[in-house]
């Protein structure tokens, strides 16, 4: 009974997940490309130039940042793309009429979400290993935030496209939003680089605190405590999913 309880949960996710993975190119390899770009570029320029925590090579530092940047736009943009196109081709209804709790279907768009992050996030770090010497002094907690960060972008995206009506809107969430909060989340700096009035600011940002947090799991070493990036990435998370939940028990935007 529980099986057959399961089965539509296990064939949404398997829909969704299938749904990347058939255009792996696009959806994985691309934006590993794009994050090698990043390394290179940044690498070349200011390698020679810049020592981060004291005696950590810019390259170095640079990796755990674009692993994570990666991984946390690639979870949003897979969750909030496949509900705002099946929205507009319709085929949402075909989601909708099966007897799948609210919970299963965020459950469902969540987890293949996440993989697809995790999937880019891991690429990233391969395709990197010829460049950097990097050993990760405290693998839980790296993956701590991996799983928490594309699970919390996964939310968002979930959001966006039950929120979204058309592709503009989307567009406008990722590029006024997701974009600008993960470019100056400190993937390409550390946060004492900055004036105090910055850093007060980059405080506000949750995504400073997955990064930062994820970077700890690296280097052993942190802008700020590791703890307080777990406390805060953890009550974003928990909040994050309860209105997605409470949007998909209403229906909102998904149910006449």
């Amino acid at each position: 009974m529980r099986e057959s309880r399961l089965a539509g949960f296990r064939t949404l996710l398997y829909k969704e997940v299938l749904r990347f993975w058939k255009v792996a190119f696009q959806t994985v390899l691309a934006p590993v490309i794009n994050a090698m770009l990043f390394l290179l570029i940044f690498s070349h320029v200011l390698d020679r130039h810049v020592t981060v925590y004291g005696d950590i090579a810019y390259t170095a530092f640079l990796v755990p940042g674009l692993v994570m940047m990666s991984l946390l736009q690639n979870a949003f943009a897979n969750s909030s793309s496949s509900l705002i196109q099946s929205k507009i081709t319709g085929n949402i209804i075909f989601v909708l009429l099966p007897p799948l709790s609210y919970r299963e279907f965020y459950a469902a768009y969540v987890i293949a979400s996440m993989l697809r992050g995790l999937f880019v996030g891991a690429g990233v770090l391969l395709v990197s290993i010829p460049f950097v010497d990097l050993s990760i002094a405290a693998p839980g907690w790296a993956l701590a935030f991996a799983l928490m960060g594309s699970a919390i972008l996964a939310s968002l995206g979930v959001i966006a496209g039950i929120w979204a009506d058309k592709f503009d809107q989307l567009a406008g969430f990722q590029n006024f939003l997701i974009m600008p909060l993960t470019m100056l989340s400190g993937v390409f700096y550390s946060l004492h680089s900055l004036p105090q009035l910055w850093q007060d600011v980059s405080h506000a940002n949750p995504f400073f605190f997955m990064i930062d947090g994820f970077r700890y799991g690296f280097f052993g070493q942190s802008d700020v405590s590791p703890w307080l990036s777990l406390g805060v990435v953890s009550v974003c998370l928990m909040l994050l999913a309860a209105l997605t939940l409470a949007m998909l028990a209403r229906g909102y935007k998904l149910r006449a």
